[in-house]
């Protein structure tokens, strides 16, 4: 079925690269697009065997991601974000699952995990308010995953939570334009005090701890891997598949250019640009070898049931930010060789390095704090963060 799922998904990547500049234009997928996406089954691929999904192997999920983006940028991330939530959700209680899925196991969840809201206990659960930014491809979900902190009764943080909302309980503000991934629209989502039943929440401690409600229906190894691996790595895998496809349709443009300056000549005689494709490239060629085998060895121990090490999660962090790094210096790399004629907007190369750099700025992809946090490791201090 994964086979059937990348298949299908390879099929649209013409239709896909074709509405890129229109996406980039409007600020959002639009909604035929989600459509098409979705009957490929993408957004199923990490979903649980018991409400329609694929449980599939992570890393052809990241295979699907990188395709799309090389087609477009703002596609392949609202694909990837999308398609990771239905992972998280399914370390929720079943009760949270089946709300979403019993009716239409196309039901789509957007995020914004920055703990900005504010949870008041209640009978039964909690009150929510709060106005969270970034939540990217929102308009298209039905749901949302958001975080948030449980407030004591003096005001003091007392846990740290993911709550899952209905679209019935928050506003969406279209607030997005920016000048990359422009076509995600990561739109704000306010809320004011409404209701979330305790069942609706995760802990984001237990979470980190590979435990929760969730694996006691959802058994399979899918749901035995650290969220810090899997969401990190769906936010890295876009900037590298957007630079992948950038390029080959590189490659392609620039076999006949002829300079104008310089001496002219044509462009695949210049050594300077030979050493550039090269040096770009290996980049990319790293960035997916070090994810892949990360999310795959990870994937190994799962299935056979093993404890998975501090030291492999570490490292799964650490070569997922340096991926994106990786991409971003492949992408200036490209863009620079590609002369002036990458400045003109609406240029495929131009429009890749505004999307590269801006999903690079993204928290998870926040080079210094995870490398930071791989050194303790490897110093054999210990290591206290969620995203690990």
């Amino acid at each position: 079925m994964t086979t059937d799922v990348l298949s299908a998904v390879r099929d649209l990547l013409p239709t896909i690269a074709e509405a890129a500049a229109k996406v980039d234009e409007t600020g959002r997928v639009s909604d035929q697009m989600i459509h098409e996406l979705s009957k490929t089954g993408v957004f199923r691929l990490l979903q649980p065997k018991r409400y329609g999904g694929t449980e599939s192997d992570p890393a052809r999920f990241f295979d699907a991601v990188r395709m799309i983006s090389g087609s477009c940028g703002s596609t392949g991330w609202v694909t990837s974000v999308l398609g990771v939530h239905p992972w998280h959700l399914a370390l929720f209680d079943d009760r949270a699952q089946s709300d979403v899925w019993e009716r239409d196991n196309d039901t789509l969840v957007s995020s914004a995990y920055a703990p900005v809201g504010r949870l008041h206990p209640v009978e039964g659960g909690y009150r929510l308010s709060g106005e969270w930014h970034f939540s990217s491809g929102c308009d298209h979900a039905s749901w949302a995953l958001l975080g948030a902190i449980v407030v004591g009764e003096e005001g003091r943080p007392l846990d740290f939570l993911t709550v899952l909302v209905p679209r019935s309980d928050y506003r969406i503000r279209d607030v997005w334009d920016v000048m990359g991934m422009r076509g995600t629209a990561s739109n704000e989502i306010g809320i004011v005090d409404c209701f979330v039943p305790e069942y609706r929440t995760k802990s984001n401690y237990e979470t980190a701890q590979l435990r929760g409600p969730g694996q006691k229906v959802n058994r399979g190894p899918l749901y035995r891997l650290p969220f810090a691996t899997i969401f990190t790595t769906a936010v890295a895998s876009p900037g590298v598949g957007i630079v992948a496809g950038c390029y080959e349709r590189y490659l392609a443009n620039m076999r006949e250019r002829v300079r104008l300056s310089l001496g002219g000549g044509k462009f695949v005689h210049d050594q300077f640009a030979q050493v550039a494709i090269a040096r770009a490239s290996s980049e990319i060629d790293a960035a997916i070898l070090q994810l892949e085998r990360n999310v795959r060895e990870l994937w190994e121990l799962a299935l056979e049931g093993q404890e998975l090490p501090m030291s492999m999660r570490l490292r799964a962090r650490r070569d997922q930010v340096r991926a994106t790094e990786r991409a971003v210096e492949a992408m200036d790399l490209l863009f620079k060789s590609a002369g002036g004629h990458s400045l003109f907007r609406g240029n495929v190369i131009e429009r890749a390095w505004r999307d590269v750099h801006a999903g690079s700025v993204h928290v998870a992809n926040e080079a210094e704090r995870a490398l930071a946090l791989f050194g303790q490791g490897a110093f054999g201090l210990p290591v206290e963060d969620n995203l690990v």
